[in-house]
């Protein structure tokens, strides 16, 4: 690797040239080497100068760096200041720290991916059958040209005011919320909402108690943000209260959880659990709470949201993409006033506001009696597909608990024998562990939305998963 000779620290007399590692990954940079190419020893421009420094290929990937101590030191600093700094470039992907083998560099800056959303693998032309999506039915979805026209003559139409929810929106969603917010905003779909939320309210390092299983885009937003997840354990009726207590004793800034047809094992909270898990937030006055209503008017009832008994300090994200068409992109989030406005503002650096023509086209759909009887008749049918699939399975001996929601959460006995068995025959299922914190007993996804309710594909589909679900390692079909 050739140095940097230009560098005038490079050739001060009486400082070190900076080595840069060997080609082998893992070897170390100097200490006196790295410190000479640091001229700002603020932790913003340690940052920027190890930004450099990996951007240009002078510390490669897989190359150890000093400690964080042994460096402060070098540069006369306190450990704090490169600790800082550390954690910059941590959030961007820069280094990993391996616990007690030290930091090393992973390599340039990059845009976190979502890993467990991003789809893996590619099945080319064999594919069969898509079970993997949870996505709605396009023949399910209500037509969108009348609410459009209505949209479009929303008041300030091309205004650059910036709406949080039109006034239309706003009169359509009040009286099915669950409780009274102290503000609104409309936002482009329910992860948004929940990123922005979290956005707002985290820093890096924070912990985040979350159900697990849990919605892996949830997941995908907590890892993005650099934050901790903290598992809560459920059973069929929700988070366990016992292991909500146990997690807040980790100091979580933030309780994040799904209300109703919870991603991936679809229960909804009742009134008794409700009422618990509120009683232990009781005693955590500091944690936050966002709930995700991610099914919204599509959920078959309704859920017993912790906002009705924490209002002041729990925010409600619900999703109308499903319900009503994911290229409307819309969610409504209703919360105290101090949580919107920080999500708001955070919003006033991109796109500001959700367009008025799609908040009304909504507001449209919501108040129109036909497209709320296509919605009711969609709920049905979802409901009939998944409990069709369900009781198939049951009388193969494979037991699912899904009550709600576009899937089933189907316990197996090995999840890659699983996917493999299914991908043979051209089916795709979501493997468990992605959903997870901690995987505990292995499940794949299976979406159900858009099955048949014929009988003989059903069962066909059903013997499938069935046999997927009991290979094993040592006995693959």
């Amino acid at each position: 690797m050739q140095e940097n000779t230009a560098d005038p620290a490079a050739t001060r007399p009486g400082v070190p040239a900076f080595t840069p590692p060997g080609e082998r990954p893992g070897a170390p940079a100097s200490v006196a080497g790295l410190a000479a190419r640091i001229p700002d020893t603020s932790a913003r421009g340690i940052a920027a100068a190890m930004t450099d420094l990996i951007r240009a290929g002078e510390l490669a990937p897989g190359s150890a760096l000093p400690t964080v101590r042994a460096l402060a030191a070098g540069l006369g600093v306190s450990p704090g200041t490169v600790a800082e700094a550390w954690a910059v470039l941590r959030k961007h992907r820069m280094i990993a720290t391996l616990g007690r083998r030290g930091s090393v560099v992973s390599g340039p800056p990059t845009v976190p991916h979502p890993t467990r959303y991003e789809r893996v693998g590619d099945f080319g032309d064999h594919l069969a059958l898509d079970l993997a999506v949870a996505a709605p039915d396009p023949a399910l979805l209500p037509p969108l040209e009348n609410a459009l026209l209505a949209g479009a003559r929303t008041p300030r139409l091309n205004d650059y005011a910036r709406t949080a929810i039109t006034d239309g929106l706003l009169a359509a969603v009040r009286d099915t919320w669950p409780y009274r917010p102290d503000a609104w905003m409309a936002v482009g779909g329910g992860y948004e909402g929940v990123q922005l939320l979290c956005q707002a309210l985290l820093v890096p390092g924070d912990r985040v108690a979350v159900e697990d299983p849990t919605a892996a885009r949830l997941l995908d937003i907590l890892e993005a943000l650099d934050a901790q997840a903290v598992p809560v354990a459920c059973d069929d009726q929700g988070p366990l209260p016992g292991s909500l207590a146990r997690a807040l004793e980790a100091r979580p800034a933030l309780f994040l959880h799904q209300s109703r047809a919870q991603v991936p094992c679809g229960w909804s909270l009742g009134p008794e659990r409700s009422a618990e898990l509120a009683g232990v937030l009781e005693g955590a006055p500091n944690v936050v709470i966002v709930e995700d209503d991610g099914l919204g008017p599509l959920a078959t009832g309704p859920a017993a949201v912790l906002g009705a008994h924490l209002p002041h300090r729990t925010a409600l994200v619900r999703s109308y993409s499903k319900a009503y068409g994911p290229d409307l992109r819309i969610a409504v989030v209703g919360g105290p006033r101090e949580m919107i406005e920080r999500a708001r503002v955070l919003r006033t650096f991109g796109t500001g506001w959700t367009s008025r023509i799609l908040q009304d086209a909504l507001a449209h759909l919501l108040t129109d009696e036909g497209a709320g009887r296509g919605v009711r008749e969609a709920a049905r049918r979802y409901d009939a597909r998944r409990s069709a699939l369900a009781e198939r399975l049951a009388e193969r001996g494979v037991h699912t608990a899904n009550r709600d929601g576009l899937m089933l959460w189907v316990p197996v006995v090995d999840e890659t024998s699983a996917l493999v068995t299914l991908a043979a025959r051209g089916i795709t299922v979501s493997p468990g562990s992605r959903f997870c914190v901690s995987y505990a007993r292995p499940h794949v996804r299976v979406a159900t939305s858009r099955l048949t309710r014929d009988g003989a594909p059903l069962d066909e589909i059903a013997e499938l998963i069935a046999l997927a679900a009991s290979s094993s390692a040592g006995r693959m079909e």
